[in-house]
């Protein structure tokens, strides 16, 4: 069977975003269609940046006290009825068994879309005391949402996430886990994915399906669309209301809980895949590269194979010492140019090149993937020179990200000015809107664009400000500028 290389050269970025992520997507061997409709099959490449989102978000967690546990698949319908607007934003995309063993249900059992009505079913059993507070739990799993049009990654009927849920004594302390998976968000893409975000507030039209305040982490992709790219819910007392989960507080009266809920998805690695790569594959940021140094041995009939061979062995054991993941890529087939190519479509943060030359000088040539520079080193200098490279390369990724997110960042003073931009360059729009969800529904009728967020810090992107203006669509007055964009 030929390899995904071997069938057709890679699309290319420059000519057509859309085209080249799906066709990466499958060539780098990060994913594949599955045989089910609108899901996908996550290989082991993929999956294992996913493991590292979990290893450092379980980090992040565990710090503060949040424990991983595990809630089943199937939830009683008559369970999402009881938080009546959570049910009605999510009944279209619900996957619904009716039939069980070969006999009609009496209670339907819904496919997860989400928890918190199966968990806050337990949480009414355990919660009677402040004492039992605060509960603080996260669930690594899938979750299904009936999706009409797939896009690998961004949208799949089936898809992998976290999905934290706490329930307080107050709600400060509610706002307070709320804030703080905010900041792992952040964390995550600004400081792993190498990718910008801005941190901001959900318009009620927007907001999560039974929330008080949703909290947004917003990115923009390199076709101006922007992605949500996760979610922090203030739930207050309305699912606790629901499914009376109260307690007898400090003073001996009763009172219901404060609670949060928040997740992260695989969607937020289709923003990391369509941020970074260029014509010849991704370019993998080297804190989350599942491979961040690939050593090649180049050998030609007639030479030392096995000194060489020797030679790179020993390179790779001094770099995995240093903390460093490498792979040794000694097969020989394909050609070595081949080779080349398929680690550059992976993505691979730092190529290391062995032949005789370098064996019998004592050296190593070293490749990076973001900008295809070549320098000649010394053995005994190749962990300190790859420590400083991998660093270079995620600074420098995060960087090109940020001036093309601020760039493509723009004011509008005006409606024509606002559609302009969504007919041009799109982006994000900075403009005061009058926070009426009628005029919220014009806009994004007339220009397909949509509020991603009123920013909670306007130090984040140039020139936000909160004074008072009026409202770009209707002209009424305003008290915010808002973040809006299309969106994926």
């Amino acid at each position: 069977m030929k390899s995904q290389f071997e069938k057709k050269e890679l699309k290319k970025k420059s000519e057509n975003l859309s085209d080249w992520y799906t066709d990466v997507v499958l060539k780098a061997e990060i994913a594949d269609y599955a045989p089910v409709k609108g899901c996908m099959v996550i290989r082991p490449y993929g999956f294992a940046i996913w493991e590292t989102v979990q290893e450092v978000f379980n980090r992040f967690m565990k710090e503060k006290g949040v424990q991983n546990a595990y809630f089943p698949l199937f939830i009683p319908y008559s369970l999402l009825e009881k938080e009546k607007e959570h049910i009605k934003g999510f009944s279209p995309e619900l996957a619904v068994v009716t039939i069980g063993g070969g006999e009609k249900l009496k209670d339907p059992l819904v496919v997860r879309p989400t928890s918190e009505t199966i968990m806050y079913a337990m949480y009414a059993k355990w919660v009677q005391s402040w004492r039992d507070l605060p509960i603080l739990i996260n669930q690594w799993n899938n979750v299904v949402r009936w999706e009409k049009r797939t896009y690998l990654f961004l949208r799949t009927t089936e898809f992998l996430w976290q999905e934290g849920h706490t329930a307080h004594e107050t709600e400060q302390e509610a706002v307070d886990m709320v804030l703080s998976a905010l900041e792992w968000y952040r964390k995550i893409y600004e400081e792993y994915y190498a990718v910008p975000v801005v941190l901001g507030t959900k318009s009620v039209t927007e907001k999560f399906a039974g929330a008080k305040t949703t909290y947004t982490v917003e990115a923009l992709m390199p076709d101006g669309k922007a992605l949500q790219g996760a979610t922090s819910h203030n739930l207050g007392q309305n699912f606790s209301k629901a499914f009376d989960i109260h307690f007898q507080n400090r003073e001996g009266k009763q009172e219901f809980a404060w609670q949060t809920s928040w997740g992260l998805s695989t969607r937020s690695l289709g923003g990391l895949f369509l941020t970074h790569g260029d014509d010849q594959g991704l370019v993998m940021p080297p804190k989350i590269a599942p491979i961040q140094v690939v050593v090649i041995p180049i050998h030609k009939k007639g030479e030392d194979a096995k000194i060489i061979a020797a030679y790179c062995q020993d390179i790779k054991e001094a770099l995995t010492s240093g903390g460093m993941r490498v792979k040794v890529d000694d097969r020989d087939e394909p050609s070595v140019g081949r080779r080349f190519n398929e680690w550059e479509v992976k993505g691979v943060p730092v190529r290391l090149e062995v032949g005789s030359n370098e064996a019998s000088a004592n050296t190593v040539t070293i490749a990076r993937r973001d900008t295809g520079e070549k320098s000649t080193v010394q053995r005994s200098q190749v962990l300190v020179h790859t420590e400083k490279l991998l660093k270079e390369i995620q600074d420098s990724l995060f960087v090109k990200a940020k001036e093309f997110r601020d760039i493509n960042t723009r004011d509008a003073a005006t409606f024509a000015e606002f559609t302009k931009i969504m007919e041009g360059p799109r982006g994000f729009i900075r403009a005061f809107w009058c926070e009426d969800a009628a005029c919220e529904a014009a806009i994004k009728e007339e220009t397909k664009a949509s509020t991603r967020c009123l920013p909670l810090d306007t130090d984040a992107l140039p020139g936000t400000r909160s004074d008072s203006g009026v409202c770009v669509h209707c002209g009424k007055p305003a008290v915010h500028r808002w973040l809006f964009a299309q969106s994926y």
